[in-house]
């Protein structure tokens, strides 16, 4: 039980202050649970709390009320509609039997004119209360985003693994075929192996962006022509799948990189997912190669309807997405990830009359 010349908010006024004050409190007595006032309430005076506990109630949305105060006993609360002259902003529930001491607001309007401590002390507890409201809401915030981003990775991770899940499906399907030969059956064995292989690698890449994982990264001199055509032929049966293609502008050239042919193999599937998506009554993508004295350039264009300008800014951002219903742009941050650790870049454009372009350049090897 906190009394006023007790309590924090009052106890520094002089005794004839206090004896001005305690001439206009009266006490009142809410139990367990009572509504002490509500939003949109007239704000028809100040409380301070003599025993028990209340919470101070903000409406989120339509569902949901958020608490963004708890109010204890010697704490004021109800004081910002009775200085601003407007409706109550806020809910205040007694959750415990509480009692409390209330001003009405024309009373004390009057004691903080002839007590100019009061002013003073109106002040500090509105800083106090905003401070308050600033941390409540920013743990709300973070603990919102924090939420979203969970679901946001959720989709990213279905949206990636559809994919090899659904060739994984028809192979199973086509290897389980009473007409199917022997060659086949093996094929489809090898075919479900690489697929495995690829969602564990996918799930190694996300694990890795989200846990900013400062590994070290392994590369190895190996012929770009090789793995190019090797992934883009690996690719093939699956774009097929989407009524897409692929159009080599030229072959491959055989040139030495240094690499890391998991990670790298999963910049070409994130890109020409990326492609696919984009065209979904089908279409062609087009791969360039764009060798140099110094670096290869791969050039991955489609013929969807291009990037949208809002977006073209933010690819590489993650989480940045625009018209996909699934996917939230995470493919595209840890394609820039992988590039940057094989000290290449990544960029992408729109040509009038075409579709997205996504480029990546590797510095060649250096000769011995």
């Amino acid at each position: 039980m906190v009394t006023l010349d007790a309590s924090p908010v009052f106890g520094q006024l002089k005794p004839g202050e206090l004896n001005a004050l305690r001439s206009v409190a009266r006490e009142k007595s809410f139990p367990a649970g009572a509504e002490i006032f509500k939003e949109g309430d007239a704000g028809d005076g100040i409380y301070l709390v003599k025993e028990g506990l209340v919470e101070l109630l903000g409406v989120l949305d339509a569902k949901a009320a958020y608490v963004f105060s708890r109010v204890e006993p010697g704490d004021m609360f109800g004081e910002m509609a009775v200085i601003e002259d407007k409706p109550r902003s806020a809910t205040a529930i007694a959750r415990e039997p509480t009692t409390v001491y209330f001003f009405g607001r024309k009373e004390m309007l009057r004691l903080v004119e002839d007590i100019p401590p009061l002013a003073f002390v109106f002040l500090r507890e509105i800083s106090s209360r905003l401070r308050e409201f600033n941390r409540h809401y920013l743990e709300q915030t973070l603990q919102t985003e924090r939420l979203a981003v969970v679901g946001r990775f959720a989709r990213s991770i279905v949206h990636d693994l559809k994919n090899p899940l659904n060739i994984i499906g028809l192979t199973a399907e086509l290897a389980g075929s009473e007409k199917a030969s022997l060659e086949t059956r093996r094929q489809s064995q090898g075919r479900i192996r690489k697929q495995v292989d690829r969602i564990s690698d996918m799930i190694s890449e996300i694990l890795e962006f989200t846990q900013g994982s400062q590994s070290a990264v392994i590369l190895s001199p190996s012929d770009y022509g090789i793995f190019a055509t090797h992934v883009l032929d690996e690719m093939r049966p699956e774009i097929a799948l989407k009524s897409a293609s692929f159009e080599l502008a030229e072959q491959p050239p055989s040139v030495r990189v240094h690499l890391d042919p998991k990670r790298l193999r999963r910049v070409f599937t994130n890109l020409v997912h990326n492609a696919t998506d984009a065209m979904p009554n089908g279409g062609k993508i087009l791969v360039r190669f764009l060798p140099s004295e110094k670096e290869i350039v791969t050039e991955i264009e489609d013929t969807g309807p291009g990037i949208a300008p809002e977006i073209a800014g933010k690819l590489f951002e993650a989480f940045a997405t625009h018209g996909k219903a699934h996917g939230t742009g995470l493919g595209l941050s840890i394609c820039k990830r992988i590039i940057q650790d094989h000290r290449g870049w990544i960029g992408a454009r729109t040509e009038p009359g075409r579709g997205a372009i996504f480029s990546f350049g590797l510095p060649l090897a250096a000769r011995r």
